[in-house]
């Protein structure tokens, strides 16, 4: 049998750091590319990650992260 191994991995990838201006006050918050948000320092308005999370299109999501993170990632996209 072979070895699962998760498609939506990137072995030896990097996250990448991404800037982006909070809209509320205009400060810069970094993002990683694996983040899927942040707290602005100056203000604390939370800027979004436009990652895509692979709970939405991995068939083999539940099974690698977990019944119950699954879930709670689902039930928070979902609201």
């Amino acid at each position: 049998m072979a070895k699962f191994k998760c498609p939506g991995s990137c072995a030896g990838s990097t996250p990448q750091l991404e800037i982006r201006i909070c809209p509320k006050c205009g400060n810069e918050v970094e993002l990683f590319s694996i983040d899927a948000k942040a707290e602005c320092d100056r203000c604390g308005f939370t800027v979004f990650n436009d990652i895509q999370s692979c709970i939405q299109w991995c068939e083999h999501a539940e099974q690698c992260i977990g019944f119950e993170l699954y879930r709670k990632l689902v039930a928070e996209r979902q609201s």
